[in-house]
């Protein structure tokens, strides 16, 4: 499901207006960057899975453009921002 389909408050941008930083998750924060998922995935889980496999946001943040651009759905530009 879309985040979109989500009611607003439990959608992480309104979330992170309303209360802020500290209130969302890191993969909530992650999926706020992202702004969009894959066919059939959110940018939440997402964001999950990525830090699943990495280790924390902080890890994520170490690895390389190649393996940020293995990642379904994410390539050189979403590299550049993050």
């Amino acid at each position: 499901m879309s985040i979109n389909q989500w009611p607003p408050h439990d959608r992480p941008r309104e979330q992170l207006l309303i209360q802020g930083a500290s209130s969302l998750s890191d993969a909530e924060l992650l999926a706020i960057f992202l702004r969009t998922g894959i066919k059939g995935k959110s940018a939440v889980a997402l964001a999950r899975e990525m830090i699943q496999q990495f280790g924390s946001l902080q890890q994520l943040n170490q690895i390389t453009q190649e393996e940020f651009c293995a990642i379904p759905g994410l390539g050189n530009a979403k590299y550049a921002q993050f």
